[in-house]
């Protein structure tokens, strides 16, 4: 049975192609989860810029959101205020750090989906935020989005002057800005689309010829039934965790922890260590994820976790629970390359020790080289597969971001195999810097193994960007169809 993120995708891909055809995306609320002013005032109450009652104030805007033309205006020069004689560099720069470590968490996968289809139909895409530059050009440069349509504020020599720079475009604003995009790009309104989750947003909405409401408020829900426009509800990025995904994350630990106390005993009696690494990552991942209510379903490609050992796998990361889902495909008979941080995780960098992972430096080449040289010698020597996220860490939202050659150097060196294991959905059951799991599915395809023999040094680059392509196109035309919608 279709879903909801189903048929708007379908809608999409029914409409014509080309730049002609207008996406434009709200942002806090309908490509996030909540408000990316949060993230910012976090920031100054942390560093003591902020009295008590301002504290009080711009917490509950930015929580509960502005419901009229007034509130806004005070919510804004609330902001400006604050960032007054901040160069636009400092503030660039808070922008993009906050976006890493706190906004990106909260994309809305839904709208990630339809980003990605409208950028695959060639569609004029944008964000068009009453939010300021600094909050929504890191989203909009993450997600590939070159238009981004967002209050303007004051800059003078490089300086914030604490005024706005124009009419906010907030309400009619935005819809007047959309309209006058629309004339620039020689964009089709009629058959252009606009998301959005908040009810001062029906002019925008009103705006294009194929509205949607995102997670919409109470009274934009009740518009959009009455209207007859689609609506579009979305799992909830972050926030606090339900009681039941805190104990499901307590029974995965606690399995994952006797699971760890049984194989080191077992390794230590026998003295061998790969029965560590077997045990805790076959039944420890086996029965955590079970208790987490988290479904491991390989759509195609099982046979090739088997078929061509010793190996290289390498998969792409999003998400703390990808080693896990690794150990449970691989079950042993493997070693890995992390960086040096990860040695200082508890319980998983005591694990990674116990199990010969060559820990890395990174921005080191020489230590680099040095420590994964045992991982050459242990694939080549021992027959031990090895494996690696090429990417070096966890990216910010689902985008796959760009592959280091480290694991096709070692792939080569070893004169072994590489297997592309290509990961779906594991940034929704844990996303970043998520402490806590949530039920659901996680597919994953695994390719055939590709035949090193004939890389060399020089060709090394192609290679990376071969397998790097090969992820890409699995991801965006997945082979089990339809994605699997998160239980909530």
């Amino acid at each position: 049975m279709p879903t909801p993120l189903d048929e708007r995708l379908a809608a999409i891909e029914a409409a014509p192609d080309g730049p002609q055809i207008g996406a434009f995306f709200d942002y806090d609320g309908t490509v996030i989860t909540g408000y990316s002013a949060q993230a910012f005032y976090r920031h100054r109450i942390l560093g003591l810029d902020i009295g008590p009652i301002e504290i009080a104030r711009t917490l509950l805007m930015s929580v509960q959101g502005v419901e009229s033309p007034e509130d806004f205006e005070r919510f804004l020069g609330l902001s400006l205020a604050a960032w007054k004689g901040k160069t636009q560099d400092e503030l660039d720069a808070l922008g993009a750090s906050l976006f890493k470590h706190d906004i990106a968490s909260r994309l809305h996968v839904e709208a990630w989906e339809l980003i990605r289809a409208h950028q695959a139909k060639g569609h004029t895409v944008a964000l068009a935020s009453s939010a300021t530059r600094f909050q929504v050009v890191p989203m909009a440069k993450e997600l590939g989005i070159d238009h981004v349509l967002c209050t303007p504020i004051e800059i003078a020599d490089g300086i914030v002057t604490g005024r706005p720079g124009g009419p906010p475009l907030w309400s009619r604003g935005k819809a007047d800005a959309v309209r006058a995009m629309a004339a620039v790009e020689d964009l089709d309104l009629d058959a252009s689309f606009a998301y959005s989750n908040g009810a001062e947003d029906i002019p925008f909405l009103e705006a294009v010829g194929h509205p949607v409401a995102v997670a919409p408020h109470r009274v934009l829900r009740r518009e959009a039934t009455r209207r007859e426009w689609p609506i579009l509800d979305c799992v909830s990025r972050g926030g606090t965790p339900g009681v039941r995904d805190v104990a499901r994350t307590i029974g995965f630990y606690g399995a994952f922890a006797a699971s760890f106390g049984a194989g080191l005993g077992l390794s230590l009696l026998n003295r061998d260590r790969e029965q560590l690494l077997e045990i805790t990552g076959g039944v420890g991942a086996d029965v955590g994820l079970a208790i987490a209510g988290i479904d491991v379903k390989v759509v195609r490609g099982a046979e090739h976790l088997w078929s061509a050992r010793p190996a290289v796998f390498v998969f792409n990361h999003q998400s703390k629970i990808d080693p896990i889902l690794v150990m449970k495909l691989l079950r042993g008979g493997f070693t890995g390359v992390a960086k040096k941080e990860v040695k200082n995780i508890p319980g998983w960098g005591q694990l990674f020790q116990l199990a010969g992972v060559a820990f890395v430096e990174r921005g080191n080449t020489a230590q680099a080289r040095q420590a994964i040289q045992p991982a050459v010698d242990k694939v080549r020597g021992e027959g031990m597969s090895l494996v690696i996220a090429p990417e070096g860490t966890r990216s910010a939202t689902p985008r796959l971001g760009r592959f280091k050659k480290g694991a096709f150097h070692i792939a080569m060196q070893a004169e072994v195999p590489m297997v592309p294991i290509v990961i779906r959905n594991a940034g929704e059951v844990m996303w970043r810097g998520a402490q806590v799991m949530h039920p659901g599915t996680v597919e994953v395809v695994v390719h055939p193994p590709i035949d090193t023999r004939r890389w060399t040094v020089g060709t090394i680059d192609d290679h990376v960007e071969e397998v790097r392509g090969l992820f890409l196109e699995t991801l965006a035309d997945w082979p089990a169809g339809p994605r699997l919608e998160l239980r909530r």
